[in-house]
């Protein structure tokens, strides 16, 4: 990993630009104005300031389909790439005034008939049509999410790295584990690790948890005892790209006959799992594949899509609607998740799974108790 700001490979680049315009052009969408900073980096290429949490929508990147030229608003060069001239770079701003004057200067733009946003605000929503009256204002996700869904080539390798840091972090911690270890111990380890390989950012804010003390709120839980089970939850950004595992470790590797029973669960589940990660299968068939055993599905998703950030699917029991619909396509990468429980403790396996044209791979090699 580079320890300096760069822009994406240039392969990625064009390979993640050019589906974004196919995209646009066949849901008939002349411009983008993009706020979140995964839809900009998708079509830019260029790592900014992302902040955690929630924020208000503002214009951040422009893609004019005509032109096929791409506008920022960045206050410097670092990491934008070649082919984003300087010209094209809008600083900061919190006049929207200001921003509005940059919007009505971008070559193409103000001839647009469709402009798509990835959300929009109240008062954006009124100030977009004072500057271009003759446009539709229309919904971009369906075209972002459609470029998204499957990964080019060049994306998974993104992912596969993201994911070798990941395993190497969680390699880490995994050899700190002993009795009397605390949660922040482990995930130091982890971060530690993490960023000698030029990562600075996990993918959750709790790497390491007990399983007797589920990670709900801010607690601060006690030193683990010999019979415990430690959850990992390695998730790392590296690049933009998010690479996901999880493994349950005992501390002492003496386990009893319920606790091996628990595992084993674990096992069958996720055989299950991932043989229903098929190409042409929907996302239902996931949820059916879990509640063919004895588990109850967990609240937090089963599957999640995998890219710049989070992608479609959303696999989870609380949207059995979008599950019946969504397709899995090859091309497409998941974190699939199996969680069982039992006796006030709980075994989590996750990895990350490519869709291919023959069947799932899994992406991560990492061991899991007890190999």
């Amino acid at each position: 990993m580079a320890t300096e700001v760069l822009a994406d490979e240039q392969a990625l680049r064009m390979a993640r630009r050019g589906r974004a315009l196919a995209a646009m052009e066949a849901h008939g969408i002349d411009a983008l104005l993009l706020g979140r900073e995964a839809n900009a980096r998708y079509v830019a290429g260029a790592p900014r300031l992302w902040t955690a949490g929630t924020r208000p929508y503002g214009p951040g990147c422009v893609v004019v389909r005509s032109t096929g030229a791409i506008h920022l608003v960045s206050t410097w060069d670092e990491g934008i790439p070649e082919d984003i001239p300087h010209e094209h770079l809008f600083g900061i701003t919190w006049n929207p005034g200001n921003l509005l004057e940059w919007l009505k200067g971008i070559d193409g733009l103000a001839g647009a008939r469709r402009i798509g946003t990835d959300s929009l605000t109240p008062r954006f929503a009124r100030l977009l049509p004072k500057i271009f009256p003759t446009a539709e204002l229309v919904d971009a996700e369906p075209a972002l999410e459609a470029a998204r869904r499957v990964k080019a080539p060049e994306e998974i390798t993104a992912i596969r790295t993201a994911v070798s840091v990941a395993e190497a972090s969680l390699a880490a911690a995994v050899a700190e584990l002993h009795a009397g270890v605390t949660e922040r111990q482990l995930a130091g380890a982890f971060m530690e690790t993490m960023a000698r390989h030029g990562v600075t950012t996990p993918a959750t804010q709790r790497v390491a948890w007990f399983s007797s003390a589920p990670p709900h709120g801010h607690r601060v839980t006690p030193p683990a005892c010999s019979d415990e089970l430690v959850v990992f939850d390695a998730g790392v950004v590296a690049g933009g790209y998010v690479g996901e595992l999880a493994r349950t470790w005992p501390v002492d590797p003496s386990v009893d006959a319920a606790t091996k029973g628990l595992y084993q669960r674990a096992d069958d589940l996720w055989s299950r799992l991932l043989d229903a990660c098929r190409p042409g299968a929907r996302c239902i068939d996931v949820l059916t594949a879990y509640e063919a055993g004895d588990d109850a599905l967990p609240m937090v998703p089963i599957a999640t899509g995998l890219g710049l950030g989070f992608d479609v699917p959303v696999v989870t029991g609380q949207l059995r609607s979008t599950a019946e619909k969504e397709v899995l396509e090859p091309g497409m990468v998941i974190a699939l998740t199996a969680h069982v429980a039992g006796d006030h403790r709980a075994v989590v396996r996750k990895d990350a799974v490519l869709v291919t044209s023959t069947g799932p791979e899994v992406l991560s090699v990492a061991p899991h108790w007890p190999a």
